[in-house]
């Protein structure tokens, strides 16, 4: 629904039929503004500053977005007035900008200062330094273990632990259990061909390194000898099978790295040329919980602490055998705020998935504390889905305008409209915990996915807002600061749509319709 100024009262447009509650005020205002207006303003029109509707209508309106799908809303947080809307009612791809749904839940289900824990389980006591049966290693879903400098040594904490009880040695097996999480690694809706990429790493209840390998790549000695593939983390590194050579001098490089799903090899081909710098590359771990049981096993042997056994891994659907055991050691996440704050600043897709699972473990646990518990099977994410529903029933959300079925948008089968987004926006602006959700978002100018984007213009360090890039989408929702001083929720969606050569990038051109949010214009 788009928003124009008239004349007089007979060319007030009719057709409210269809347009969403979001539009219906604006479309209200307009309508008694224009009955009400003097006949001699009428007689004597003054040049008026343009709007931001006739600001943002001019933009949209140009031909080379002809075949693009827009979806704007603006609504202030000071008044609840809604100041700008365009398909708003209108399902759209959101990409990243699912993440804000992401952090709703878990903000309500978990609260900003929980902190996640991953353990070290016992079923038996330690007596005279022995333990007589196995170690669990059970993770709970922390995905900064080992990335955050809080968790970087988390292995030699636990076994430091272990031997301050004494402990020596361990008669059983060490198990890795990553299945408090009862759902693949990865997310519903999650494209084969991402999952070997760094965006599309495994989620895990045992997750270490942000389930990343880092790969280097760098010539042979002269053209024609094998090129030289090695792995930083050579206990997280896949099988390799590399057949990548050397190319002659200052040809171009033609690198080839390949993961079939569900495969444990990688098969590196192509051509590197001979004296050209090293490259480096970042890809999925094929399996995180073994990653994380191997690393303990080694932090254990430091400690003087031997085990007799082997490592065993669990992964959903094996059941997962702990039933009696207590904990004996434990390390424990930053608080969910700090993670909400990683996970938004980078766009990063582990730490959203997993806080939606830890979501929906929580709310399964409740679920089955209740009197008559529901029946059925349903997976930790379809829980945590099920968690981030409620609670959009409770905001106003209706179901039909937000279609998420995974936690970090990597999904093309997430929808949401743009009201839907501003709604959930103006829902964590007015919780206790605002300013955290402020100064987790991206800043214009300054920090994270908008670092270098909106420079020199109103929005820069004003704009706080969720970045959602893939392809033929683009997508920008958040918070700004007019300059009236309002503050202003909104959603930017532009779907299908690739710039044509010469035009700007498409995250300009959504920047460019946040920057008018910034700049003064005349009364809506």
């Amino acid at each position: 629904m788009t928003i124009v100024q008239y004349a007089g009262r007979s060319e007030i447009l009719a057709g409210m039929n269809g347009c969403s509650s979001l539009c219906r005020l604006v479309v209200l205002t307009v309508i008694v503004s224009a009955v009400a207006k003097p006949a001699a303003a009428e007689q004597a029109p003054t040049v008026q500053p343009v709007s931001l509707g006739a600001k943002i209508d001019t933009f949209i309106a140009q031909p080379r977005f002809a075949a693009a799908r827009w979806g704007i809303a603006v609504a202030s947080l000071d008044s609840g007035r809604v100041l700008y809307v365009h398909n708003a009612d209108r399902l759209f791809q959101p990409a990243s900008t699912t993440k804000l749904f992401t952090a709703a839940v878990a903000l309500s289900t978990l609260g900003p200062d929980y902190r996640i824990p991953t353990q070290v389980l016992a079923k038996e006591p330690i007596q005279n330094g022995k333990l007589d049966g196995s170690l669990w290693l059970y993770g709970m879903g922390d995905p900064t273990l080992g990335a955050d400098p809080s968790t970087a040594a988390w292995a030699d904490n636990l076994a430091g632990q272990l031997a301050a009880r004494g402990l020596r040695k361990v008669s059983g097996d060490l198990v890795a259990d990553d299945t408090y999480f009862q759902s693949p690694p990865m997310g519903s809706g999650w494209e084969a061909i991402d999952l070997q990429s760094w965006f599309g790493m495994p989620t895990s209840a045992l997750s270490v390194d942000d389930n990343l390998v880092d790969i280097a790549i760098r010539p042979g000695r002269r053209a024609g000898m094998p090129a030289l593939v090695a792995f930083d983390q050579t206990d997280a590194a896949p099988v390799l099978a590399n057949t990548m050579v050397t190319g002659e001098p200052r040809t171009r490089n033609d690198i080839n790295l390949y993961r079939a799903p569900g495969s444990d090899t990688l098969h590196a081909f192509g051509n590197i040329a001979a004296g050209a710098s090293m490259l480096r590359y970042k890809l999925a771990m094929v399996d995180p919980a073994r990653v994380a049981g191997q690393r303990l096993l080694k932090a254990l042997a430091r400690q003087g602490i031997h085990v007799e056994g082997k490592l065993h891994v669990l992964h959903w659907p094996e059941p997962s055998q702990r039933d009696g055991a207590v904990a004996v050691a434990q390390v424990q996440s930053p608080s969910v705020a700090d993670i909400l704050r990683q996970g938004l600043k980078r766009s990063q897709n582990l730490y959203m998935q997993n806080l939606l699972l830890i979501s929906g473990a929580h709310a399964q646990d409740q679920a089955m504390s209740e009197p008559a518990p529901p029946k059925g099977f349903l997976t930790t994410e379809a829980w945590g889905i099920r968690a981030m529903r409620a609670l959009l029933d409770r905001i106003g959300v209706p179901a039909h305008a937000s279609l998420i079925e995974e936690g970090s948008g990597l999904s093309r089968r997430d929808l949401a409209t743009p009201e839907a987004i501003v709604r959930v926006l103006s829902f964590l602006a007015a919780q206790p915990y605002a300013q955290q959700v402020y100064d987790a978002m991206p800043l214009a100018g300054v920090d994270g996915t908008l670092q270098w984007r909106m420079h020199k213009t109103p929005a820069e360090n004003n704009v706080r807002a969720k970045t959602g890039s893939m392809s033929l989408v683009h997508c920008l929702a958040g918070y700004v600061t007019a300059a009236s001083g309002e503050r202003l929720a909104f959603a930017i969606m532009l779907n299908n749509y690739q710039p044509p050569e010469g035009a700007p990038s498409a995250s300009r051109d959504v920047d460019a319709i946040a920057t008018m949010l910034a700049e003064p214009t005349s009364a809506p």
